[in-house]
């Protein structure tokens, strides 16, 4: 599927990146302060007042959490002017607050945007998640799989050895099995304690980052972002939700998803052409974080559209007033 003509990604992308700057650069002075929730609230503020000067009919479909649970930037807000094309919303003001607020590497501020039923409306569940970079066949690994079984399938598909593969995992005490297992193999992880957006980002960039694969669950919302980033930058991706109870079950019957088993392909996530968006605020290995200078706040930024598989980073110096 293609986007509409009414959605010109190109020159939506530049306002795009000004709205995940803008929710970096409030986050700046909270960094290493320890104030989860007030670095959270000021992307949050910034990246609003951004997103609505935008001409767009934007729809957030992932956002902050419910109605109910977020007075903004939640799922269902009305975003932009009002004037443009009907949009889909995906982001997430501060990918990593408590990154942030201990200045841990890689948080991010991350926001995507496609034509309007395009984005998967991800409830805020577990999806069990594997991504593996451009370049090997399709469906090269499976979430069938086991953990072992997806490392060997990779090293034969790059010609090398399990040795030469490192797996990034989220260090959760619900993986430590799967760890285990991947570590029997011989394969190197790569453990991050957040941040499962850049986990999956790290692998279209396997060359730069040393990885090769991301395995885990994570948050399902956080699971679209990364689908979104990798339909621009190459890579496949797969991600099944994950139900701890019946309201979690619910949550998903009220975003539309019948089949609480399927597994969705990165083109099932995101179907259709897609601009991707990402600051950062603390520095990693996708992005450098926020540089404070006595006059100025220089930022970098990824910027990527899937229709043109173009990839742009930009440095952009503000002023302090």
């Amino acid at each position: 599927m293609t986007a509409p003509k009414d959605f010109n990604d190109r020159m939506l992308s530049l306002g795009l990146a000004r709205v995940s700057e803008a929710a970096a650069h409030a986050s700046a002075r909270l960094i290493g302060r320890g104030d989860e929730k007030a670095a959270d609230q000021a992307a949050v503020n910034a990246m609003r007042d951004q997103l609505n000067m935008l001409d767009i009919k934007g729809v957030v479909v992932i956002g902050e959490g419910e109605r109910d649970e977020a007075p903004m930037l939640f799922i269902g807000e009305e975003v932009g002017t009002g004037n443009g094309p009907d949009v889909d919303i995906a982001l997430d003001p501060l990918e990593g607050t408590t990154l942030t607020a201990k200045d841990m590497p890689n948080a991010l501020t991350v926001i995507a945007m496609a034509p309007r039923g395009t984005l998967l409306h991800a409830p805020d569940v577990y999806m069990d998640k594997l991504a593996v970079g451009p370049g090997y066949e399709k469906d090269v690994v499976s979430l069938e799989m086991s953990p072992r079984e997806r490392v060997l399938a990779l090293a034969a598909a790059g010609g090398v050895k399990p040795q030469d593969i490192t797996v990034c995992i989220l260090e959760r005490p619900r993986h430590e099995e799967m760890i285990a297992e991947v570590r029997s193999t011989g394969a190197a992880i790569r453990l991050i304690t957040d941040g499962d957006v850049a986990g999956v980002i790290h692998v279209a960039e396997a060359d730069k980052t040393g990885i090769d694969m991301y395995m885990g669950s994570g948050g399902a919302p956080e699971g679209v972002l990364a689908a979104a980033a990798l339909k621009c930058m190459g890579g496949q991706m797969w991600g099944r939700l994950m139900f701890r109870n019946d309201d979690e079950r619910g949550r998903a019957g009220k975003a539309g998803i019948t089949d609480l088993n399927r597994i969705y392909t990165r083109d099932e996530m995101v179907t259709a052409d897609v601009i991707f968006s990402a600051t950062g605020v603390t520095n990693g290995s996708i992005v450098q974080g926020l540089r404070r200078e006595p006059h100025f706040i220089e930022t970098e930024t990824i910027l990527m559209r899937s229709k043109t598989g173009s990839v742009r980073r930009m440095f952009y110096r503000n002023p302090i007033k």
